[in-house]
């Protein structure tokens, strides 16, 4: 077996402030004895988020942009205003989780990978208010289907407001469109994974060193996507045919997958780099691989932009919206936060999501000084105020970027309408009492699944590693924790 460099992320410390489990999500706290009004008699709301595209931003440009947002709602008969500040990306779950334990905000910017910050965290924490019934009849809850709204929800309750974009994870296979051209693939008949080995084959001729490029991820997660609803890794998921939890890895999709990869990286199909994370860093921009992956969006056409290079993608996987995949960027009201609070911040986030003017004020800045408009499209120009729409609004709500599709939106309505509900969409594993359990699991499965899944054997080697595999689980505790998820899988599935 050749050495392998792990390759699952490492699940961080959620180590979230005691105080913040004395509120009680969906009612307001003791540390708010009333709700602030501005001098017009708006209700204000103090809001919170990262700076994500500059080191920092300007506090007065922040402040004159808050000011125009303001000036906004008001105009639109909206009973909010809001008070607003921005904490570097590296300071912001410190300042985030401090501010929240003192209760000094009431609407703040978070997503699932965010630490101690977390969406998965801040229930556990109670740190969330449940807006379950604030949303029927308003702007917000109109402004994304019912589906984001069930997928985001944890245990049949919102906390979490997804910043609308795409919400389903599918996954396509990656060519380089001159590679297609010069052996004239047809990529019409690619509709399974085996299917790509004559091309691997012509790859390799040409002395490229990656015909396959798994890019050192997990590749078996993205292409086993039909066939299990992943809960835990690649390792515990729902069969999609008979809707029931099962070990993966003992399933014949799973052995069948693994003998495959194996089988490529005995050919010279699939190199070490892969196994090992010594990949060069611009890799996807050269001529080192042959065939990849990428994660299908709205805009496929981006692949080629991102990668300096003309590729032609085929999409091989359903897309399916998931526990997690509304999840990637949301907003959250602190549980510390009055009901009147929460109401505004329902309000806020409706007219943000909807009007674009408060979309672009604080997605861009104030036209003139952060952007200018050419030829009808955003130009970002400012080093004190700029952000991205994907963690500030809905896709619908504001002006264009130059580079974006004339037909943007239009993009992002067919590619969500044409989505798969997950079996599992809406139940979430908890591990509170079976950590230890999952810690133990996850180390076998860190020491084996890479290489099995990232052709690590020798083919002749797969019968062998696999009943080890299937043994150190077992030592682990696995069929525990099996049985554990089956258990509340089964308990949620009655509760639907």
């Amino acid at each position: 077996m050749k050495k392998f460099t792990k390759w699952s992320s490492v699940a961080l410390a959620t180590v979230v402030v005691s105080s913040l489990l004395t509120a009680c999500s969906g009612e307001s706290s003791d540390k708010k004895a009333k709700t602030s009004t501005s001098e017009d008699g708006r209700t204000v709301i103090k809001v919170v988020r990262p700076v994500q595209e500059l080191s920092s931003s300007n506090s007065e440009q922040v402040k004159k942009v808050q000011d125009k947002i303001n000036e906004r709602l008001k105009k639109i008969g909206a009973d909010v205003y809001i008070e607003y500040a921005e904490y570097p990306s590296g300071e912001y779950t410190n300042k985030t989780n401090l501010a929240l334990a003192n209760g000094e905000i009431d609407l703040f910017w978070t997503a699932s990978w965010m630490g101690a910050v977390s969406t998965d965290a801040m229930v556990k924490a109670n740190g969330v208010y449940d807006i379950s019934k604030l949303l029927p009849d308003t702007k917000l809850g109109d402004s994304m289907p019912k589906e984001v709204w069930d997928a985001s929800s944890y245990n049949g309750k919102n906390y979490f407001i997804p910043v609308y974009k795409e919400i389903a994870e599918g996954y396509d296979l990656m060519f380089r469109q001159d590679l297609v051209k010069k052996h004239n693939w047809d990529l019409s008949k690619v509709t399974a994974l085996k299917d790509i080995e004559p091309m691997l084959a012509d790859a390799k001729k040409d002395g490229i060193k990656a015909p396959l490029f798994t890019q050192a991820t997990p590749f078996g997660y993205k292409f086993l996507l039909n066939d299990f609803a992943w809960i835990l890794g690649s390792y515990v998921g729902v069969d999609r045919e008979t809707g029931e939890i099962v070990d993966v890895t003992k399933t014949d999709n799973y052995v069948t997958y693994v003998k495959l990869m194996a089988d490529w990286a005995d050919k010279g199909y699939i190199q070490e780099g892969d196994l090992t994370n010594t990949n060069p860093s611009d890799a996807l921009q050269s001529d080192f691989w042959g065939i990849s992956w990428w994660t299908d969006v709205p805009d496929n056409t981006n692949a080629s932009t991102r990668y300096k290079q003309a590729v032609e993608t085929v999409h091989m996987t359903g897309n399916f919206v998931d526990s997690n995949t509304t999840l990637g960027s949301v907003y959250a009201i602190s549980s510390t936060s009055t009901e009147t609070e929460a109401k505004a911040a329902v309000e806020f986030l409706g007219d943000l999501y909807t009007d674009k003017e408060i979309a672009d004020l604080f997605t861009y800045g104030i036209e003139g000084e952060d952007y200018t408009i050419q030829d009808g499209y955003v130009v970002a120009n400012s080093d004190k105020f700029k952000h991205s729409a994907w963690e500030s609004t809905s896709f619908k709500a504001p002006s264009l970027q130059k580079g974006e599709p004339e037909n943007k939106v239009e993009l992002y309505d067919t590619f969500n309408a044409d989505i798969k509900k997950s079996l599992t969409s809406g139940f979430r594993y908890d591990a509170t009492e079976t950590e230890a359990l999952v810690s133990a699991v996850r180390a076998v499965v860190d020491k084996y699944a890479g290489p099995l899944e990232n052709g690590g054997y020798k083919p002749k080697e797969i019968e062998k590693a696999l009943k080890e595999y299937y043994q150190a689980l077992d030592e682990a505790g696995y069929q525990d924790l099996l049985k554990d998820v089956q258990k509340q899988y089964a308990d949620w599935k009655a509760k639907q």
